[in-house]
């Protein structure tokens, strides 16, 4: 990895960087079946790796600056248990995620864009897999040292294997939101970004106030980034007023919203008339509030990457007056 003032310069120099879409939603797109899956898109980690190369390679001929690995609602217990694989073999698992990434990404690579990965670390909640990194219930009881060493192992591997910098997605808590601030400690090289699940426009999924949840990042040198993701697009620009005094300069907002649809523990993702369309009308708002990373969640696709590419680039270039082609 390189250093924090290299990251940051990066993003600066080249912002706003693109994010990639739902990995799980396109490789589902591609038939491959994993809603119900307790391991999710990270099955295929171990039973089809070609599948998240491809799906990696959608992505960036889309647009995306920054690819997340396929390791959301991956961890050492989660491989051991449904995979029936040893420790050390899911500690591989793990590390494999960054491995394909970085490999797809050597393959893609030009002389204009060099493409980041970053290592996905869901919530707790997201190994329960019943829906609670949307509600963080399950911090209520759990200490911030059985947290920390939650995420610890995941950390770990993402590191060792190469990742530029690890993504802390859509965490529901206050409390586990100060366990990851406090790990990152542990790990002086690693920068992240930290990303929340939001319950309205207001506030995080546990009901704490988005500009609290803020105050905590910053108390992070390594945290590049804070920001929401996997919430509605509607709930993005209020979520960043209502903390924009707590953004400390050295931190920039990362979002990456999913398409508005609802989602439902039995039934999944449930259509409603919101749609994803909204999310590159919206970029242009979020890019004025000051955010540097910008994508999709969940139901976001490569063409809805290669839409938000193609307005907020050439919105940036404009306003920059770069001239530079993709």
């Amino acid at each position: 990895m390189g250093s924090s003032v290299g990251l940051r310069h990066f993003i600066r120099e080249n912002g706003p960087l693109i994010l990639d879409g739902g990995l799980a939603t396109d490789l589902e797109t591609q038939g491959i079946k994993l809603q119900g899956d307790p391991l999710w898109s990270a099955r295929l980690l171990h039973t089809d790796p070609q599948a998240i190369r491809d799906c990696h390679y959608r992505f960036l001929l889309s647009g995306a600056d920054i690819i997340t690995t396929a390791t959301y609602q991956a961890s050492i217990p989660g491989f051991v248990r449904h995979l029936d694989v040893t420790a050390d073999r899911a500690r591989e698992l793990l590390m494999s995620g960054v491995l394909l990434a970085k490999d797809t990404v050597k393959r893609f690579e030009t002389g204009q864009r060099c493409p980041l990965v970053a290592g996905s670390v869901g919530p707790y909640g997201a190994s329960l897999h019943d829906g609670s990194e949307y509600t963080g219930a399950y911090a209520q009881e759990m200490s911030i040292e059985e947290l920390k060493a939650w995420h610890r192992p995941q950390v770990d591997c993402l590191e060792a294997a190469g990742a530029d910098l690890i993504a802390f997605e859509t965490i529901p808590s206050l409390k586990e939101a100060e366990a990851v601030v406090e790990l990152l400690r542990e790990f002086p090289n690693c920068k992240a970004w930290l990303s929340f699940s939001c319950k309205d426009d207001r506030c995080i999924s546990d009901g704490s106030p988005f500009c609290s949840a803020v105050q905590v990042a910053k108390t992070s040198t390594q945290l590049l980034a804070v920001g929401v993701n996997c919430c509605s697009p509607a709930v993005v620009e209020p979520l960043l007023h209502s903390a924009r005094s707590q953004l400390s300069p050295d931190i920039s907002w990362v979002v990456y919203p999913n398409s508005g649809e609802e989602w439902d523990t039995e039934r999944g993702w449930q259509t409603s008339r919101k749609s994803s369309a909204s999310i590159p009308e919206l970029s242009h708002t979020w890019l004025k509030q000051g955010a540097a990373l910008i994508g999709g969640c969940c139901r976001i696709s490569p063409a809805h990457i290669a839409e938000i590419r193609q307005q907020l680039k050439g919105c940036f270039r404009t306003a920059q007056g770069q001239g530079q082609h993709e």
